[in-house]
């Protein structure tokens, strides 16, 4: 009912607006019997229609309904006709509006839900992570398909693309990235049968081969992408600078370089490979590759270390999969009409949680399942939820506010 006391029912929300003007746009809605096309708007208290200067708007002219939690104060448009009103405080309960506010003022917690998160049910947890992964999936899913777009679905090039930043972990993830879109993939699959002629394109558009040169293979390579720089017209000025700082010697560019360009080197078929394999193994299998030979024994050029096999570690490799080789299968199955959620499902919990700051403080909290699906749907929701307050789209926050009271727990 509206504030006047006349039956009101709701036929279309129509469309929320973030931006500015009414909150709802081109809303349907009868009250008595007559049918009503319009806009919405949304107070805390009817009289903020007049702080807001909204009187003055002839944008709002045009609202059919006014929703607020408190009516304190008939509203007028400009031809002076009583704006409809349907107040909420007397449909909310007050015990889910106490619920609410001790989740949201909390203070000095790392999340709103640290105190009642061990109360949770693992039912609606693990369903909801599930639920969460595959958002993020979702959401990994549109920006390969926006470089599907740049690169006039080329999906080997897409893989090429997504391989690299990954190769470059973070500190060197966009500089990867930049470079290997800084170039034709066409190029790539010319000069794959020769990893030196790769390493050169790789070293070459990174600006490695810029410095003073400081052995044989250095001065080799440097000749090898000069020639490949005439010949395809290739130039890195818009390539991100490498970065060294704070890296541990395996994760060096020079040694994430060699091995993406021995990958290529080895998979002729690397993105239809990856698409057919069904299993973790076979995907293991597929990307373990190590250096070229002078690597074995360098980390930097010219400076020479004990010899040792640089073999793509399993860590790494799941890293990979996770980060790249699933969103991508994920992607072309969805795009291509069919699912394989059940196969990634069945990928992503055989993978171990990754290691990073947001998943340990949620296992201080509570202890998660410690597989990659809980690993990278606890992110999703720290990032997505909880920073924004989003309890009220959390089926954590729906369970807590709807369903378990509220206890101090100190």
């Amino acid at each position: 009912m509206t504030t006047a006391g006349d039956v009101l029912t709701l036929v279309n929300v129509g469309q929320h607006n973030h931006h500015a003007g009414p909150d709802f746009f081109n809303a349907q809605l009868k009250i008595r019997d007559q049918l009503w096309a319009g806009n919405v708007e949304i107070h805390i208290k009817s009289s903020d229609w007049y702080r807001h200067n909204h009187e003055t708007d002839l944008a709002y002219d045009s609202v059919i309904l006014h929703v607020v939690y408190e009516h304190d104060i008939e509203i007028y448009r400009s031809d002076a006709s009583v704006i409809p009103t349907l107040e909420l405080k007397n449909h909310i309960s007050i015990g889910l509006m106490d619920r609410y506010q001790n989740l949201l003022n909390g203070q000095n917690k790392y999340i709103n839900c640290e105190n009642e998160l061990p109360l949770v049910d693992d039912f609606i947890i693990n369903n909801w992570l599930e639920s969460l992964y595959f958002e993020r999936l979702e959401q990994k899913s549109k920006a390969i398909e926006q470089q599907l777009i740049n690169s006039k679905n080329d999906w080997e090039r897409v893989l090429f693309a997504l391989l690299a930043k990954n190769f470059g972990l973070n500190v060197n993830g966009d500089s990867f990235l930049s470079m290997a879109i800084s170039f034709d993939f066409s190029i790539l699959r010319k000069i794959r049968d020769t990893p030196e002629l790769l390493e050169a394109l790789f070293f070459g558009q990174t600006g490695l081969l810029e410095n003073e040169i400081e052995d044989v293979y250095q001065a080799k390579l440097k000749d090898e992408y000069l020639y490949l720089a005439q010949k395809f017209s290739l130039t890195n000025a818009h390539v991100t600078p490498l970065q060294f700082f704070r890296l541990r010697p395996p994760n060096f560019p020079t040694i994430r370089l060699s091995q993406l360009a021995m990958l290529y080197h080895s998979e002729a078929n690397l993105f239809s490979k990856i698409i057919s394999a069904s299993s973790i193994k076979e995907l293991h299998a597929i990307l373990q590759v190590s250096t070229s030979p002078y690597w074995k024994d360098h980390y930097s050029f010219g400076k020479v270390s004990k010899s040792t096999k640089k073999v793509l570690t399993k860590s790494f490799i799941d890293l990979l999969i996770i980060n790249t080789v699933l969103p991508l299968k994920f992607c072309y199955a969805r795009l291509q009409g069919h699912s394989v959620n059940e196969t990634i499902l069945g990928m992503i919990q055989e993978l171990k949680s990754e290691q990073n700051g947001i998943v340990e403080k949620f296992n201080d909290i509570r202890p998660m399942q410690p597989s990659a699906l809980q690993s990278q749907a606890i992110i999703q929701l720290k990032t997505n939820y909880c920073d924004k307050n989003k309890c009220l789209q959390c089926a954590i926050g729906n369970s807590l506010l709807n369903i378990t009271p509220f206890r101090n727990h100190k």
